[in-house]
């Protein structure tokens, strides 16, 4: 009697997630139902894409003006019509011309030669040359939304090759649903942008473990596209470029691995280059006052980076923010300074609990299950050296800041698919279910988002502050409920952002520039504002009650 086969591990088992299906005997069935399988996968990525894309549409038409928008909007606005690049150095060109892409076609209008500064070059642009504001911060908005929706497919496409269909469609629904890339991602801002390119970076990589001609170069090009976004991506270089030595080093020659590397090197360069080169062919450049001096290995580095002098200056300009003090706001106490676990106790807070439980395990089957271990690297290497990274910087003011995790932990998550127990498909459908009910419940306020252990976004500002919450994004939201609720009131009002707010119809008083004893009626706060208040605005706020809210990230008090 021949003995049966042995016990098989429900990771290698046939048929498991990434395994592909035994080919049926000459003259057997086709397997049931292929196209209908099909057409059922096309239909689940449509509608998951479809639903971030209302949620991110509907976002970006409601919301004013954040705080860093303005700026990136103005600088747009420069670079097509002066193909300059006197504003915003501390960061690289390319996400404020995926912006311009935009404002291209929004004939938007502004003097040329302006001489202020960035902050008033945007309030210029929005608010003091005839353009309309609403219309002017959606066109600079869908360029981004276009974007994020084309990493979505991205997401789909790296956990596809890695776990299948099943594990692809778990990947792009934590995508599509996480209020943070759902936030982020529907301004005109650079941290989305950044992320995905990061993400694509490493995909092409996995990809060429198996055809490196055709996506080493795209990795390159990926990579560069990071780096020409955001100046923070440079410490994800030696973990690509690692990856490309030891990958094909092992497969071919050490030799030829340090070329391949040293080549996806060259092409990461080339695209910053380019960046800077479509905005200016001449590459005028004059170093601006207030860049400071770096010295040391920081100052080392950054001279010898082979990027052009106005990404030097840039980088520059990021360690001069790095050595300010910034105030900081995490779980109702306001500090001075940095934490160091300020992202992760942040990240906690605004994640999907659902989200965080598939991230987990998603990476413990990347690490714990052979066959998924060489992916491990490149899902689990990049975000975490990124968040590394963050977590020494001197800015606590919001999961924009490490909103790669996200996005990388979308496709690691995925992971659990691989799984081949009945149970653990249930759970991460349940699991994948819950982030679903959570982000939608949140909906159209994803800026202010938390999840519910800490109390949804009406309590976020209870522990958080700045972008996390409350980033200038509600004036328009602020003068709809004065007019519908309080119309004809006195307003005392403490705005925290960019937005002006007689444009919208808010005829306000500063509280700040009276005596307190001449604070009567109506006091309206930026909950950031709140978070951090000192002196005259902590003695006006004890005196005062809450009556109502707007966006989670305003509240209305009474004296």
């Amino acid at each position: 009697m021949r003995p049966g086969p042995g016990p098989q591990h429900p990771l290698t088992a046939p048929g498991a997630a990434g395994t592909p299906p035994a080919a049926p005997e000459p003259g057997t069935a086709a397997p049931a139902r292929p196209r209908l399988r099909r057409w059922l996968f096309v239909l689940a990525v449509v509608a998951l894409l479809a639903q971030m894309a209302v949620a991110m549409v509907t976002t970006a038409v409601q919301q004013t003006p954040t705080i860093d928008e303005p700026v990136y909007v103005g600088t747009a606005e420069v670079y097509l019509r002066e193909h300059s690049l006197r504003f915003n150095p501390e960061h690289p060109p390319l996400g404020k011309l995926v912006i311009e892409s935009g404002l291209a076609f929004a004939d938007v209008h502004l003097d040329r030669g302006f001489t202020g500064d960035q902050t008033q070059l945007g309030r210029r642009v929005l608010y003091e040359s005839g353009n309309d504001p609403w219309r002017v911060m959606l066109a600079a908005r869908l360029p981004v939304i276009v974007l994020t929706l084309l990493f979505g497919l991205v997401v789909l496409a790296f956990a596809r090759d890695l776990f299948g269909p099943a594990g692809a469609l778990v990947a792009l629904a934590l995508y599509a649903f996480s209020p943070d890339v759902v936030a982020h991602g529907s301004l005109a801002t650079l941290d989305v942008p950044a992320a995905g390119f990061a993400l694509t970076s490493a995909w092409c990589l996995w990809r060429a473990r198996g055809r490196p001609r055709r996506w080493l170069p795209l990795a390159g090009a990926a990579l560069g596209a990071a780096l020409a976004t955001k100046m923070s991506m440079l410490a994800a270089v030696p973990v690509v470029l690692l990856l490309v030595a030891v990958d094909q080093g092992r497969r071919r020659r050490w030799g030829r691995g340090l070329a391949a590397a040293a080549g996806v090197g060259l092409v990461a360069v080339a695209v910053v280059w380019a960046a800077y080169l479509a905005v200016d062919p001449r590459l005028r450049w004059t170093t601006p006052g207030g860049v400071p001096a770096v010295h040391g290995p920081r100052g080392l580095v950054t001279s010898l980076l082979p990027f052009p002098e106005a990404y030097r200056d840039g980088v520059r300009l990021q360690f001069g923010f790095e050595n300010a003090t910034w105030d900081g706001f995490l779980f109702g106490r306001h500090y001075r300074g940095a934490l160091w676990y300020y992202l992760p106790a942040a990240l906690l807070v605004k994640t999907p609990l659902g989200m965080t439980a598939l991230w987990a395990a998603g990476a413990a089957a990347l690490v714990a299950v052979p066959r998924l271990r060489p992916a491990a690297a490149y899902l689990l290497l990049p975000p975490l050296v990124l968040l590394a990274a963050a977590m020494t910087g001197s800015r606590d003011l919001g999961v924009r800041y490490a909103v790669f995790m996200p996005v990388f932990g979308a496709v690691a998550a995925a992971g659990v698919t691989a799984v081949r127990r009945r149970w653990v498909h249930v759970t991460a459908a349940a699991l994948v279910a819950f982030v679903a009910v959570s982000s939608l419940r949140t909906f159209p306020y994803y800026l202010p988002y938390s999840n519910e252990a800490f109390g949804g976004p009406a309590r976020t500002h209870l522990r958080l502050h700045d972008s996390n919450v409350d980033w200038g994004q509600d004036l328009g939201r602020l003068a709809d409920r004065l007019r519908e609720r309080h119309p004809g009131e006195t307003v005392w009002l403490v705005y925290k952002g960019s937005g002006v707010p007689s444009y919208y119809g808010i005829a306000s008083r500063d509280p700040l520039t009276v005596p307190p004893e001449q604070v009567h009626g109506l006091l309206v706060v930026s909950d950031s504002s709140a978070a951090k208040a000192e002196g005259r605005l902590a003695a006006l706020l004890k005196g005062a009650t809450a009556i109502d809210e707007v966006g989670h990230s305003i509240t209305l008090y009474r004296r």
